[in-house]
């Protein structure tokens, strides 16, 4: 390091030898899965285990959260994977995963998946894994099977239509609150849940009751079920949950402010503990989120703006039970992600870190790809300096790439960190008939 000074975020941090002595102390080449080792251990006994990624159209992101998950699942007796993705398309990949399923292929079972930013979930890395999922499960000689389940809050019609389905099979007689609440939304939004948020703004009425309604009714016929270990009633439950949050969801972002963010992060940390839950008191949860909902967001400048987020509250509320945060970044490559919102998705390039950053930072000791494990206590010098830390969203403008870093003590906002100093972008689904499969896992087997 040439100890020269340079500006970053209107203010000046001095580059010295200092910041890479810490990185290289708390680091190890990453070139393969043996090489998670270190993780491993730092992982021990903890029940929760929460993977981000600094984008949502990355390879290696996906490549490496399936390499750990494999292994959490195999050698630690991980229950599920719970990602960042709406319940019902989750749940249609989890009953394939399970072996419970018409669909014949995985790509067949993420088939679901089309709202848009339909590439994050409908790709061949995640295809690659959910049959990989398929396959441990079939050769699983005791205990329940591992799934895949979605925590997210945005799918308010798919959830509501899956309830009307449930109830219509099961219990005919209680359909009638689904319907109702489906006519409401029908009244003030059709089909469009955001027209649903401007008409709740423009007249005083909403759905909220009917929602209510509806959920009392569906948790008093199923939770019984949930508690015995029935599928399609925690299915049933969780889509109701879903409605209720989508709601309020919608609702509240048409109002601006940290509002919707907080509500949506504590909804899926209510997902996160009725799996739990469903799994029973031995139960270990996997989770893959970008790094804004998985890193602590109080290590940010996130906690300014009034915001929370998942990794914080299963960190508050779940730390005697062990929890670890896994944050990722990278340096320069490529991404899917689209220019503005419902625009088409595209293969963009990911420019060369900003100065100032934790990943030049990272990319000036080699170039070489690192997993840092940290040792969950105060940092001082360098590595407790907020620097910015780059956050890729599902809509990106490389041009504007000074927007996209939010203020982080890594060593503080993770557990560990794994550096892959450069990336490209995933493999969305429907690919080329004639396609060779990306290099996933050499244990796809």
């Amino acid at each position: 390091m040439d100890g020269t000074w340079r500006s970053i975020d209107d203010r000046v941090i001095r580059e010295d030898g200092d910041l890479e002595r810490g990185i290289l102390a708390r680091s190890s080449p990453l070139a393969d899965a043996p090489d998670l080792d270190p993780l491993l251990a730092r992982i021990g006994d903890a029940r929760y285990v929460l993977l981000g990624e600094a984008s949502h159209g990355t390879h290696e992101y996906y490549l490496w959260r399936a390499r750990l998950s494999r292994r959490l699942i195999e050698e630690k007796g991980f229950s599920f994977i719970a990602v960042e993705g709406d319940w019902p398309d989750c749940f249609r990949a989890n009953c394939y995963a399970r072996g419970e399923s018409d669909d014949r292929s995985s790509t067949e079972a993420l088939a679901g998946f089309t709202r848009w930013p339909t590439w994050m979930w409908a790709n061949w890395e995640v295809a690659a894994l959910v049959e990989w999922l398929r396959g441990h499960n079939r050769h699983r000689s005791e205990g329940p099977t591992i799934g895949f389940f979605g925590l997210d809050v945005y799918s308010l019609r798919e959830s509501l239509q899956a309830i009307v389905g449930f109830l219509d099979e099961n219990h005919p007689e209680a359909v009638e609150d689904a319907r109702r609440a489906f006519r409401c939304f029908e009244a003030l939004g059709g089909d469009d849940p955001q027209e649903y948020a401007l008409a709740t703004r423009l007249v005083p009425a909403s759905c909220e009751q009917e929602v209510l309604s509806l959920l009392r009714e569906v948790r008093g016929r199923v939770r019984a079920g949930a508690a015995r270990g029935d599928l399609s009633a925690l299915d049933a439950e969780t889509n109701a949950e879903v409605v209720r949050g989508a709601e309020a969801y919608y609702r509240t972002m048409i109002q601006g402010g940290p509002g919707s963010w907080n509500l949506r992060d504590r909804h899926m940390a209510a997902t996160l503990d009725r799996l739990m839950a469903f799994h029973g008191p031995e139960a270990k949860a996997i989770v893959w989120a970008h790094n804004t909902h998985i890193g602590d967001a109080r290590q940010t400048d996130m906690a300014e703006d009034g915001m929370l987020n998942l990794g914080q509250i299963v960190r508050e509320e779940h730390a005697a039970e062990g929890v670890v945060l896994v944050g990722f970044g990278s340096h320069e490559g490529s991404v899917i992600a689209g220019r503005g919102w419902d625009a088409p998705m595209e293969e963009m390039p990911v420019p060369p870190a900003r100065p100032g950053s934790w990943e030049a930072a990272l990319h000036r000791l080699g170039g070489e790809d690192r997993l840092l494990i940290f040792p969950g206590e105060a940092e001082e010098g360098a590595l407790a300096t907020r620097r910015g830390h780059r956050a890729i969203g599902v809509v990106y403008r490389p041009e504007a790439e000074w927007g996209n870093y939010v203020p982080t003590v890594l060593p503080l906002r993770y557990d560990a960190f794994l550096y892959l100093d450069r990336t490209r972008a995933l493999h969305p689904l429907p690919v080329q008939a004639n396609d060779e499969p990306p290099e996933l896992y050499p244990w796809n087997a």
